[in-house]
């Protein structure tokens, strides 16, 4: 939102004015857009989950019951985070950085397991997948260590190598996550410091060395690890084995095609009913696609581009400001979003692999749902600071 100087000034000035700091403190569009895609995923959730809850538990509202739950949850955590400022963030990202270590420890020792991954711990109330508090919790650390390098990272031919000290610092991170088996938020890691780096200004030649490395990494994890390898044949040529490695995106496809411009209707989806073997999670897009049909799909993909692009001019309006910190943070959340968005939405298009990951705020997982909560919350914290710090500028220039 932009600045009213006006009113602003009047305010500065003694007048009262008691809605100016609402009028412009905070994102509205970016509150708008995401209660918006939440509302969305609650709908297509409790369309997309209704066979399967009934077969499970007897109840066809089960997972849209506890979607509820999470929300609710969600909307604590967002009062609470909007009250936290960006300065504890920074001071204990380390700590938090340890907490997130030590839950994925946990979770190898005791963790549940769904389809042969144990990549959650169950309370007894509530099922937590440490990875996704992992995300954020590194991404703090990544963005408090490119405060400290800059620097070093844009101006030194081998500034890029200045970085390996946090690689080796979270080397334990990557490995845990791999033994779950977690790959999927191993690359949503890679790529965001990859993007980060981009962002910080890296000289361009290490900054592809260290493409390369990533990529030849990524590759080896998936060449010697036989179901990874049946993931990528399958998504190359799904038809080959249609009821079998190709199952999951010869369903989606499907799904797609009978969506045609305006769905089925709300409700209607036919491959909602355990074709998917996950319909709610991982293929919801899919339902959606079936049942809002390409003018659905649009709209969804918009917003999703809409939140990411308002993370990202945040960030850009943080660092503008010298709030390096919350800027790279800004940026970092931004990246995880579009990366998460693009790799889903692409896996249930048939454009690249399946990987497992959530459709930020739409798809059914608790955790998921709260962790990109705070993140928007963060958001818009840190978007309350820049803007606090620009208004207090514009007020002393005006006296």
């Amino acid at each position: 939102m932009i600045f009213n100087f006006k009113r602003l000034k009047n305010w500065a000035n003694g007048e009262p004015d008691n809605n100016v700091l609402d009028t412009i403190l905070y994102d509205r569009t970016l509150v708008w857009l995401t209660l918006g895609l939440a509302i969305i995923g609650f709908i297509m959730l409790t369309s997309a989950s209704m066979a399967v809850g009934q077969r499970l538990t007897q109840d066809p509202f089960f997972f849209a019951k506890r979607d509820v739950i999470y929300l609710i949850l969600s909307f604590g955590l967002v009062l609470l985070v909007l009250n936290i400022p960006m300065v504890w963030w920074e001071k204990y990202n380390f700590l938090l950085l340890i907490t997130s270590l030590i839950l994925l420890l946990v979770v190898l020792v005791g963790g549940s397991s769904v389809n042969a991954a144990s990549r959650w711990i169950n309370t007894g109330i509530v099922r937590i997948q440490p990875a996704e508090i992992a995300k954020l919790a590194f991404f703090c650390y990544v963005s408090n260590y490119l405060v400290r390098k800059t620097d070093e990272v844009r101006t030194r031919f081998l500034g890029f190598l200045g970085f390996i000290k946090p690689i080796c610092i979270l080397i334990l991170m990557p490995i845990l996550l791999l033994l779950q088996p977690d790959l999927s938020t191993v690359i949503v890691l890679v790529m965001t410091i990859l993007a980060l780096l981009f962002l910080a200004g890296a000289r361009l030649a290490p900054f592809i060395i260290g493409i390369v490395i990533c990529a030849v990494g990524v590759i080896g994890l998936i060449y010697f690890e036989p179901y990874r390898f049946r993931r990528i044949t399958s998504f190359l040529n799904p038809w080959a084995d249609p009821f079998g490695s190709g199952y999951q995106l010869t369903q989606s496809l499907m799904a797609f095609w009978r969506g045609e411009l305006w769905g089925q209707g709300l409700g209607n989806s036919i491959q909602k009913l355990e074709y998917f073997p996950e319909a709610h999670t991982d293929f919801i897009f899919s339902v959606l696609a079936e049942e809002l049909g390409y003018i659905g799909v649009v709209l969804v993909l918009l917003m999703l581009f809409f939140v990411a692009f308002r993370s990202m001019m945040i960030g850009k309006r943080a660092l503008d400001t010298k709030q390096h910190f919350s800027g790279y943070l800004a940026c970092s959340i931004g990246i995880w979003f579009t990366f998460q968005a693009l790799v889903n939405v692409g896996a249930a298009a048939g454009m690249s692999p399946t990987k497992g990951l959530t459709l930020p705020l739409i798809s059914y997982g608790g955790s998921s749902l709260l962790i990109m909560f705070i993140a928007i919350a963060i958001l818009l914290r840190i978007d309350f600071e820049t803007r606090l710090k620009r208004a207090q500028a514009f007020v002393r220039r005006t006296k």
